[in-house]
Order: C-alpha cells, then structure tokens, then sequence
C-alpha cells in the first residue's frame, strides 16, 4: 500500500473499476485512498466536511453511495459516534447519521460491559448493520445492530439502535464484507473469518458455515471481490487475497 494509506481500516471493492477504496483509521485525514490490486495509488478524494475521529470501517450501496463509519471506541465513552453518508455523483456530498445503542447506560460501563466498540459495517437491502467489537473479559458476545441508511428515514428516535442478534465469539470483530451476491456475510477477526449464510433475505449471525484462518497480523478491513476472493488489509500496509475453495 503507499505510505500515505499507513494505517488502513476500512475497504471496500469498485467492480466496474477493478480497483478498492480504503481510508485510514482514526486522527487520519477524512480521505478515501483509491488504490489497485497492487497497492499502486490511483486517487485521493477529501471527504469535505467530515472529521476521522475514529474511522473504522467502509461499505457501499452501489458504486455511487459509500458509508463511512466513524464509530471507533475502544474505550466505550464515546457520545458522538457517526456515519458518513458520502454521494459520489454527480458532485461529492456528505450527510452525517448521528447515533447511539439504546442498550448503553454509562459512558464507559463497567470493564465487563464493554461492547459498544464498532469497527465492521456493511450494507443490505436499505439498512446499515454494524458488529460490536468485544473489550469485556467474560460475556464474549459479537452483538449486531442495524440503522437505517438514510438520514432521518424512520422518523424520531431512529438513531437509538437496539441489538438485533448477537453470537458467542472469544474473537474481537475488525471489518465486515458481504458477498457481490449477499449470500455470505464474512466478518474479519485478528486471525481468523468468520463466515454466515445469509438466508431469507435476513441478515443475521445464525448460520454459521466456514472459518478461514489467517497468518498472525493486526488485520483490520476486508472486502470480497468474487464469490470465492476476498481481499484483507492489515494496519502495516498489506493486502492479502484469499481464495476459498
């Protein structure tokens, strides 16, 4: 990857283009990098009127409308998570989604509470869900919440997001991708991806079907560029493809 992208926590694949967006994490600047298969630098776009605080991950609706989350909190204290709705086209425009979990009482809880870290998103059918990232010691549970993918879409109060679903996981979540044909759900740990079955149309964590174990790295974002290809990012640089058989 170019030294400019030193610390990459997000990505998601452009199709049409062939190449992948990814930015860096937190007290970087608000900017996506666009680079290709190589790590080779082809674009940088400044995301106007966006602050990184703690950028952690990166998802798209189609190739026009990203979603940035600024949802980083390892410390479980924060009030002012939020996520970037960024239209491409025509020209460039920013909407922030402000939210918190209805579930959070104290701001931080208890150590063995602590479950309301962000770093994996990803986007399905109108709806943005997110996957905790675990810092508590004993209830080791990967709790998902969803919000809706529009500012303001579902009226008053749509921005206290309660847990949908959540699974057992001694294995901390870093970044989440869905497959081009939203059938696999795969979410990125310090080691290992997690793979989910997505049925129904319901995106849940109750079909679990594969783990794919990872070499030792601080990997942080991930992205499927194929049924079978999934590319991950670590925070030293490196992009890996992974094929599953």
């Amino acid at each position: 990857m170019p030294k400019v992208v030193n610390e990459s926590s997000g990505l998601t694949y452009r199709a049409a283009r062939g190449t992948f967006l990814t930015h860096n994490d937190g007290g970087g600047q608000p900017t996506l990098y666009e680079v290709d298969r190589y790590g080779k630098l082809l674009d940088s776009i400044v995301v106007t009127g966006a602050t990184n605080i703690d950028w952690e991950d990166l998802t798209q609706q189609d190739s026009t409308v990203l979603f940035v989350g600024d949802f980083g909190n390892n410390q479980n204290k924060r009030r002012d998570l939020t996520i970037y709705r960024i239209a491409l086209k025509p020209t460039l425009r920013v909407r922030p989604m402000p939210f918190r979990f209805a579930d959070q009482k104290a701001f931080p809880p208890p150590r063995s509470q602590r479950n309301f870290d962000m770093e994996a998103m990803v986007w399905f059918q109108d709806s943005l869900h997110l996957f905790s990232k675990n810092w508590s010691l004993r209830k080791r549970y990967v709790h998902q919440y969803k919000l809706p993918d529009r500012p303001g879409s579902a009226g008053a109060g749509s921005n206290a997001l309660e847990p949908q679903d959540s699974i057992y996981s001694r294995a901390m979540v870093t970044g989440a991708a869905l497959s081009p044909d939203a059938r696999t759900l795969a979410l990125l740990t310090y080691g290992k991806i997690l793979l989910f079955s997505v049925q129904g149309n319901q995106l849940n964590l109750r079909h679990p079907k594969h783990c794919i174990r990872l070499p030792k790295g601080q990997t942080e974002a991930i992205t499927f560029v194929s049924e079978t290809d999934i590319v991950v990012t670590n925070e030293r640089g490196k992009l890996y493809l992974i094929s599953k058989k």
